[in-house]
């Protein structure tokens, strides 16, 4: 060996290295695996309540629809929905409707919490009660509310639950006689 050669050093992670090296790969993947199901719980979130907003909103458009045929056959504005106590969906009684099965308002046994879950026809999806149709996680409730002889207060809740958490989406309109 000549005094110009210089002695050989190992290249090379050592073991501490190594394991600082994986401990941050596997922070990354942890983190990034929570980041995707965080978006994921809030995609099924988001796609629930609009489903839930659509619910309601033919909810209003169907107590609405039967308003404009009871003005067109020169019935009293309410008849059918809330213009005696007989009627299912009289002031302050639980009732639902379904535009796809051509139901007239039909009061829920029990009060709040006991409609029906609503059901999906599966080729072109469509909401209704038809027994035939696949269950749905939503249910759709409909209340009424006078405000005066020529207005009332239509109030819609759709639930859901998903998992152990329960949701609601809760609006309201107030419908005119005119």
């Amino acid at each position: 060996m000549t005094n110009n050669q210089q002695p050989t050093t190992n290249k090379g992670f050592t073991i501490i290295e190594t394991l600082v090296a994986v401990a941050i790969l596997v922070a990354v993947v942890v983190g990034t695996m929570g980041a995707v199901q965080t978006a994921i719980s809030s995609y099924i979130y988001s796609k629930d309540q609009i489903i839930a907003f659509y619910l309601a909103q033919e909810g209003f458009e169907q107590i609405r629809n039967l308003r404009d045929e009871n003005r067109l056959a020169g019935r009293n504005w309410l008849y059918g929905i809330a213009q005696y106590s007989s009627d299912a969906c009289y002031f302050g009684k639980v009732c639902i409707v379904s535009p796809v099965d051509a139901l007239w308002p039909v009061q829920c046994s029990g009060g709040t919490g006991a409609c029906p879950y609503l059901r999906q026809e599966p080729a072109a999806g469509f909401y209704g009660y038809t027994s035939t149709w696949n269950d749905t996680q939503f249910r759709r409730e409909i209340t009424l509310t006078s405000i005066n002889a020529e207005e009332i207060s239509v109030n819609i809740t759709v639930s859901w639950k998903k998992g152990l958490v329960s949701r609601q989406f809760r609006t309201r309109e107030n419908l005119l006689n005119w």
